[in-house]
Formats: structure tokens, C-alpha cells, sequence
């Protein structure tokens, strides 16, 4: 079997999307997984084999500049003798700055590389290495900043989503018990743990309300006595808690525009309000947000615009407005007929061993 290495790291976003390619090649290939420190901290040790290779961010800082090249080199040596040791074939690579070292090293060693790009906006470290793939996989090819010489290395596959999802089918309608569901990223997010709470504190008058809240464990105990205090029934989770359990449990929700959280939403037919994070690179949540909206999946509204009145309106007049909620939950429905864990596992399997 050829051996395969996955590169990942960073924020949930990147590690994600990992763990599912590592299901879908772990029966036909010997998979090795490569991470940084950050994105250790969502992976499960005992499950995946893993290497730790750290590069660090590039600073602004000039001064601190040659110490950082020199740890980039470094990295790209510690790379180079990883993927001699292992063997390695193939290395697919999740995007990110801290793939950097491994991509570097793959084509020293001309090792086939194939590229992953979930956003509607490719990726920084992607762009860099488009030339160099084989392949990259997305789920759309109008994607932006996407050079036309290289289209035709585009492979695309239906958004990857964890297996247990394809297990789950929920029929959950909005009613008078309203489940809300509020979903900030493995980063977190200042908005969704402060700014909202008005609005809760509204929707918890008006309505009998459950609210499904992930959140950091430095704002865990403020939220917990918010919520209490307010008398609003409640359960908190971080990134790392099953997701799909609260998913389930919920009939509306509010998000940030993280590639991996809206194909789970869409997915699951779950009507949402993205919040697109303003500092993601190249507006990417933003893109991938409007590419929904577009398709009449969800509602989009900006973060800098919002305040607890118009954001308590929006989801009044969707809780309220029934008709139009019943629309977006057929169009993710018909949006996904086609996303099967077989579907995906044979066209990443197919594209790998035909290149």
C-alpha cells in the first residue's frame, strides 16, 4: 500500500477536514498524519499516527525576522528527514502556513502533492503550491483568487463531513420551543459571547428557549452565571464536545462561516444566521457564507452592522416566518442529495490512484 501523509495544524477548521481524509484513505493506504502545537490540541493521540512539525508565524516584526527564517529551515529539514524516514508517497496538504515545511519538502523529494481547499477563497499556502500539485480538492470550482491556468487540477468532491453525520437525520421544526444553537469556532468569538446576549435575554422572554452555546473555556464561567442569572436553560460546550449531539438537539443557529460548520449545518438542513468572522484571510468566511446564501441555504448578516435590535428582529421574523424557513430547509436538502460518505470516499480514492 502506498503511504500517505496528510499535513494539518492551525485552528479546527484545518484539523477537521484531516481526521475525515484520514477515513476515507485509512482502508486502501498507510496514512501518517503530520500537525503543529496548536492543532494537537483537536486531535486524538491514541487514534491518528502523528508527527509534531512546528513552524512559527511569520512576524511583522523585522528585527525577529532571520530567527524566524532560521526556524523555518529548520522545519524544512525536520520535514525532509520525516518524509525519508516514513516512505512517504503522497502528502495532501489542508493549507495553512504550517504546511509550509512539508510542501517545501515534498517537492525537494518529488513526492506527489495534492492540495485541499474548502473555502470559496483559496488559501495563501495553496496559491503558493498550485503549480506544484497534482490535484486539489474543493467543493466548487468558482472559487476566488483561483488562477484559470489551473483549473483543470481542480477535483471536485461534496463538502467532507464527519461519518456520525451521515447516521443523523433531523426533522426538527421551529416552533413556540425554540433550540438555539450558537457556534463561534475552535478560536472562539468576543461577538458570540457578549454582543448576543441581549438578544437571548429577548428571544428567552418571548419564546420557551433552550440555548446550545460552544464557547472558550476563558469565557465559560461569565457565560454560565449569564445564564443563570437570566434563568435561561442552557447547556455549554467547547470545540472539542461532539458537535453533531447538539446539532441534533437544535432547530435554528447562529454561526460563524467556517467551511466544516456550514457543510455540517447544511447537511443536517439546519436554518442559520452566519456571522462571517471580519479578520479571516481574504474575507474567506465571508465568501463562504454568500455562497450558501446564494443557493438560499441560510441568512447572512455582517458583524460590524449588527447590535442586540436588529439581530433579535432577524430572528424573530425567522422563528415567526414560517414559510421561509420551511425554503431554506429544502434547499439544503436538495443541496445534499448527492453527499454521501461513498460518493466522496470513491472520488478521493479514484483521483488519487489514477494520478
Amino acid at each position: 500500500m502506498k503511504n500517505i501523509l496528510i499535513s494539518t495544524g492551525g485552528s479546527g477548521g484545518h484539523v477537521v477536514p484531516a481526521t475525515i481524509l484520514y477515513e476515507h484513505l485509512k482502508d486502501e493506504f498507510n496514512v501518517f498524519m503530520a500537525t503543529d502545537a496548536r492543532g494537537i490540541q483537536f486531535l486524538d493521540k491514541d487514534k491518528y499516527n502523528i508527527e509534531i512539525i512546528n513552524i512559527p508565524k511569520i512576524s511583522k516584526n523585522i528585527f525577529l525576522l532571520p530567527v524566524k527564517i532560521f526556524s523555518i529551515l529548520i522545519s524544512i529539514l525536520k520535514s525532509l528527514f520525516f518524509l525519508k524516514r516514513k516512505k512517504i508517497e503522497i502528502l495532501i496538504s489542508t493549507g495553512g502556513y504550517m504546511s509550509l515545511p512539508l510542501c517545501v519538502a515534498s517537492k525537494i523529494l518529488n513526492i506527489k502533492l495534492y492540495l485541499f481547499e474548502p473555502n470559496m477563497v483559496l488559501g495563501r499556502a495553496n496559491k503558493l503550491f498550485i503549480n506544484s500539485c497534482i490535484k486539489i480538492f474543493c467543493y466548487s470550482n468558482m472559487i476566488k483568487n483561483f488562477p484559470n491556468k489551473s483549473k483543470n487540477k481542480i477535483s471536485l468532491i461534496q463538502p467532507l463531513l464527519r461519518k456520525g453525520f451521515y447516521l443523523t437525520k433531523i426533522e426538527k421544526k421551529i416552533n413556540k420551543n425554540i433550540s438555539l444553537l450558537i457556534i463561534g469556532g475552535s478560536q472562539g468569538a468576543k461577538l458570540f459571547d457578549s454582543v448576543i446576549n441581549e438578544s437571548i435575554i429577548k428571544l428567552s422572554r418571548k419564546y420557551k428557549l433552550k440555548v446550545f452555546h460552544q464557547v472558550s473555556s476563558k469565557n465559560y464561567t461569565y457565560l454560565k452565571s449569564f445564564y443563570i442569572n437570566n434563568n435561561i436553560d442552557n447547556e455549554l460546550f467547547d470545540f472539542n464536545k461532539d458537535v453533531l449531539n447538539f446539532m441534533s438537539k437544535s432547530n435554528i443557529c447562529i454561526t460563524r462561516a467556517g467551511a466544516s460548520t456550514l457543510a455540517e449545518l447544511i447537511y443536517l438542513n439546519i436554518p442559520h444566521v452566519a456571522i462571517p468572522l471580519p479578520t479571516a484571510k481574504d474575507n474567506h468566511q465571508f465568501e463562504n457564507a454568500s455562497f450558501y446564501q446564494r443557493l438560499g441555504c441560510n441568512w447572512v448578516m455582517n458583524e460590524n452592522e449588527i447590535n442586540n435590535i436588529n439581530l433579535t428582529d432577524k430572528l424573530i421574523n425567522i422563528i415567526e416566518n414560517k414559510e421561509e424557513y420551511l425554503d431554506k430547509k429544502k434547499n439544503m436538502k436538495n443541496f445534499n442529495y448527492q453527499n454521501t460518505w461513498n460518493n466522496i470516499n470513491q472520488k478521493i480514492i479514484t483521483t488519487i490512484n489514477e494520478n
